[in-house]
């Protein structure tokens, strides 16, 4: 990253580097500022614990040539990595990447008198900008009681504290650091989300928030501990950004996002942008035209007018925002949408198989055709390769709900690892569990 900031970067303005509350992240992130400052780029060191989109922010904020975020996300404690922050705030562009990899392996030239090292905390000037992104008076005035979870991670007591500061009940649970993150990975989905359900339940509160590992993507429960996929919480924030703020620009979506944003988007005379899957995707657009939204399946949902970057902190505030400006549990909101734009149900699953099986499955996959009963009975009306293999399935169930989702499935390899996503969306449960169960079995070759 260094040779990449020489190269193509003002090494002059220097990197800024975080870390979250992993084992040796702290320690990590003290020798990539050594490293980074031996070949004469000043680093600004985060002097304590830091979420990512705080660290994105301080980059566009103090006008750094990057930043550079020892952090593992949403994986298991025994991971660590690292992400790179451009300059304009956000993931690094797919072209940044591939330059950056360019230098892998390659020698960077030390500078006669290392650059110096500053201790900085990036948290106020950001914390700020989010509290004033969100209308804080008006979630104060609600009346609504909130169950905070950062899942041990970077998050901690971020929002617990300004809801103290505010005056709004709320309980907080996993917001003390254990890198262990006992019992779960820091990904705010299920299984991992449970304790949150449950807590929200015990305690009486309206919605349980929850962020993950380094505090850039969003989870969430309704008042009666289900679990909320990040699909609805980007359709309750895309609905009233678009009924409420009529903040201008077109909207994106990955890939292996829910089809209840085109549906929100066609309503309200709005560009639906579909990309690949992964943020970076998100970034691109952002940088090159106007975009109010974009969000991915994970959870990671960013504004354009704040930063072309996740922040599960914000989130969280704009769904209390949200509840607060409708009068509504995050359940009824979610109620509301399915009542207007018809029933959306998802679900995905995760293989750990060999990537012989892997290949294999997607090959199969690419050479079905249309009229095909592969998966669950359902015949095939279209395939899409975008990112990955997805098909578009003649569901009868759909002939008995009004309005009914369309029904697909999609089959993802991954590229890094022996692992393969299957995620589909439907008008019911029943539907989509058929559904991932009948693609499970073709692809372990059944």
């Amino acid at each position: 990253m260094a040779a990449y900031v020489h190269a193509k970067e003002d090494p002059g303005k220097g990197l800024c580097i975080g870390y979250d509350t992993r084992f040796g992240s702290r320690d990590f992130a003290r020798a990539c500022a050594e490293v980074v400052a031996a070949t004469g780029i000043p680093v600004m060191l985060a002097n304590d614990i830091t979420p990512t989109p705080a660290l994105s922010f301080g980059v566009r904020e103090r006008g750094a040539a990057g930043g550079i975020m020892i952090t593992s996300s949403h994986n298991p404690a025994e991971w660590n990595g690292v992400k790179y922050k451009a300059w304009y705030g956000g993931s690094g562009k797919p072209s940044i990447i591939a330059a950056i990899e360019s230098y892998l392996g390659k020698p960077v030239n030390k500078s006669a008198r290392p650059a110096l090292i500053e201790e900085v905390d990036f948290l106020p000037t950001y914390l700020k900008a989010i509290e004033n992104f969100a209308d804080l008076n008006l979630i104060a005035k609600s009346n609504m009681k909130f169950c905070i979870d950062s899942m041990y991670g970077a998050g901690r007591t971020l929002i617990a504290d300004i809801f103290t500061r505010i005056g709004v009940a709320h309980v907080q649970i996993r917001g003390n650091v254990d890198p262990l993150f006992p019992g779960i990975n820091p990904e705010p989905i299920e299984p991992h989300i449970r304790a949150l359900g449950e807590a929200v339940v015990a305690n009486g509160c309206q919605a349980g928030l929850c962020t993950d590992g380094d505090a850039d993507r969003i989870g969430a429960t309704d008042e009666h501990g289900e679990f909320v996929d990040p699909h609805k919480i980007y359709s309750v924030l895309l609905s009233w950004v678009l009924r409420r703020k009529n903040w201008p620009g077109a909207v994106t979506r990955a890939f292996n996002t829910t089809k209840m944003l085109d549906r929100i988007c066609a309503k309200h005379g709005r560009e639906l942008i579909e990309h690949g899957i992964g943020f970076k995707y998100v970034v691109d657009l952002m940088l090159e035209r106007e975009i109010v939204m974009g969000g991915e399946e994970s959870g990671g949902i960013g504004f354009q007018r704040h930063l072309p970057e996740r922040d599960g902190l914000l989130n969280a505030l704009l769904l209390a925002n949200v509840m607060a400006e409708e009068g509504k549990t995050l359940g009824q909101l979610v109620a509301d949408l399915q009542a207007e734009y018809g029933e959306h149900q998802y679900a995905r699953i995760d293989l750990h198989i060999s990537d012989e099986i892997k290949n294999g499955a997607i090959a199969r996959a690419r050479a079905l055709k249309t009229g095909d009963p592969v998966f669950a009975g359902m015949p095939i009306l279209r395939q899409e390769n975008l990112d990955g293999v997805k098909f578009f399935l003649d569901n009868p169930e759909a002939a008995t709900k009004q309005n009914a989702a369309e029904t697909w499935l999609l089959l993802r390899a991954s590229g890094t690892e022996p692992l393969m996503r299957i995620y589909s969306e439907s008008c019911s449960k029943e539907s989509v569990a058929r559904l991932l169960e009948s693609a499970k079995r073709f692809a372990l070759g059944g």
